[in-house]
């Protein structure tokens, strides 16, 4: 599970474009825009949300702590 936040931190430090992420991930542009406007963990089905989070780990994004008390990321180059 992740949280809007990560969403948004995650495609920033990978300078990927909600559309990037979209395309990399399979999930629909508008709900990746849906999902980073929410507070907390978005309103999703588990499946959608593992492919966000698979995406970018496959390009080095570590997702870190809770994500409903202490949500984090960090890039590890390649």
């Amino acid at each position: 599970m992740i949280s809007s936040s990560q969403i948004r931190a995650g495609r920033s430090l990978l300078g990927w474009s909600a559309l990037q992420l979209a395309e990399n991930s399979g999930v629909g542009v508008a709900s990746v825009r849906r999902y980073e406007t929410q507070e907390g963990v978005p309103s999703s089905n588990a499946k959608t949300l593992h492919a966000l989070k698979v995406a970018m780990e496959g390009e080095g994004v570590e997702f870190l702590g809770d994500p409903l008390v202490n949500p984090g990321v960090m890039l590890h180059l390649k």
